[in-house]
């Protein structure tokens, strides 16, 4: 997103500020973190003979909102970049690092429904199928449309998205490769809640391109895949249960049919100083020496990073059509302070499905630990510390590297994210 975009933006807020209506406000925040890596076998085990990475990533991003009777319009604009990706004198930024993260507007047809259009966020529940993915510098989003209902304890989301790269006089063809680069989406998400629980409903239809040949130019229909699912949320005295249960059909590709699951129940207890907590996800997987169907479960537009280890060995960006996993997993957070908590979780990873040659299912285990500060009004630091103690038959499913090599991970994080201002334009 270039400087005159952003100048746009600017524009936009001071033609905003001159309308001569009351009931209305703008709010303007800021959000920005740097953050601080070193990896040494962060999101894949470390090879030989390579020397561990260090860096910087800093995320500046301007939140702008509108609210009117029943008008709402959101701009968020940022820019991603890693310090010292561009010369100091140069005049512009050559990596084009500024972009347009959301841009909508939702208008209210009555008390209890509405529609929101354009450039969003979608997360709901644990934000396992959908999330924003905010731990990203980029964060996630959908260009989609959305019909909203809410009445008392009942909400409804329809919504629907057609993806294409610009604008042409013939075909519909969709070039972006990826998995998560959808030609089309539709779902339905239902949400019922009570005085200490809720249960949630998803049914989601993505499609995606498929082509004749390797280098994508011959378009050949699109495969479309289906899940769908519950999430629940439920107390039983004092401790307090959250669950999902997930179904994958449908195309898993052109030419191969998918059937996956997703299963998890966590429960957590609370004391005065101590959150204690212990769960199970189970992604079903496809064996190794081969399958009759797909039956590898892969979450989609979720926020990954929260689950299964921070070392994001599964899942974000990778282990798709994989063997699945089994996460068995236990976590403590200490409360340390008045503004400050540390996070102490621990993982035990298998896979799911069958590995080749009828290895051991035991992939490794798992170490995390977060700290966590407000340092001021509008300031937090976070500081965390992730060791991966792999085994051997985690060397099957990340392309043969060792697993005797040291694998860890440390990060310090910086988030100043103040409202800069907010008020109610001509009021009378």
């Amino acid at each position: 997103m270039s400087y005159s975009k952003i100048s746009s933006v600017l524009l936009f807020l001071l033609v905003l500020t001159s309308i001569n209506s009351s009931g209305q406000t703008l709010e303007v925040d800021a959000d920005l973190r740097a953050r601080f890596e070193y990896r040494h076998g962060f999101n894949n085990l470390f090879p030989d003979d390579a020397d561990p990475a260090a860096f910087v990533n800093q995320r500046t991003r301007l939140n702008i909102g509108y609210k009117a009777e029943k008008l709402q319009l959101f701009i968020a604009v940022q820019d991603v970049s890693t310090w010292g990706d561009t010369r100091q004198l140069l005049a512009i930024d050559g990596n084009d690092s500024f972009s347009l993260f959301q841009a909508w507007g939702q208008l209210s047809i009555n008390e209890n429904w509405s529609a929101k259009v354009g450039r969003q966020v979608i997360s709901y529940d644990d934000q396992r199928i959908f999330g924003g993915l905010d731990w990203a510098m980029q964060g996630r989003f959908h260009d989609a449309a959305i019909i909203k209902y809410n009445k008392n304890d009942v909400m409804l989301d329809i919504a629907g998205a057609f993806s294409q790269e610009e604008p042409t006089n013939e075909g519909t063809a969709f070039n972006i490769q990826g998995f998560f680069s959808y030609k089309s989406m539709q779902y339905a998400y239902l949400k019922k809640s009570w005085e200490n629980s809720s249960a949630s409903f998803l049914f989601l239809n993505t499609g995606f391109q498929n082509f004749t040949d390797n280098t994508n130019n011959i378009p050949d229909g699109v495969s479309y895949r289906q899940t769908t699912g519950s999430y629940f949320e439920f107390p039983i005295q004092n401790v307090k249960f959250t669950g999902s249960a997930y179904y994958q059909f449908g195309d898993a590709n052109a030419t191969t049919d998918l059937a996956a699951y997703q299963l998890s129940l966590e429960g957590t207890y609370k004391t005065e100083k101590v959150l204690y907590g212990a769960g199970i996800e189970i992604l079903s997987g496809t064996n190794q020496d081969g399958d009759s169907k797909n039956k590898s479960f892969f979450p989609l537009y979720g926020t990954n990073h929260k689950f299964n280890g921070f070392m994001d060995y599964f899942y974000v960006g990778n282990h798709a059509n994989n063997v699945g996993l089994n996460d068995f997993y236990a976590k403590m957070v200490f409360t340390t302070g008045e503004n400050s908590n540390v996070l102490l979780k621990g993982h035990y990873f298998a896979a799911n499905a069958d590995l080749t040659g009828n290895a051991d299912t035991y992939l490794g285990t798992e170490i995390d630990l977060v700290y966590s500060q407000k340092l001021i009004k509008d300031v937090s630091l976070n500081v965390g510390y992730s060791h991966m103690f792999a085994s051997e038959s985690m060397s099957l499913i990340k392309g043969g590297r060792p697993n005797d090599n040291t694998n860890n991970w440390g990060w310090v994080q910086l988030i100043i994210n103040p409202n800069l201002f907010k008020t109610e334009l001509n009021k009378s």
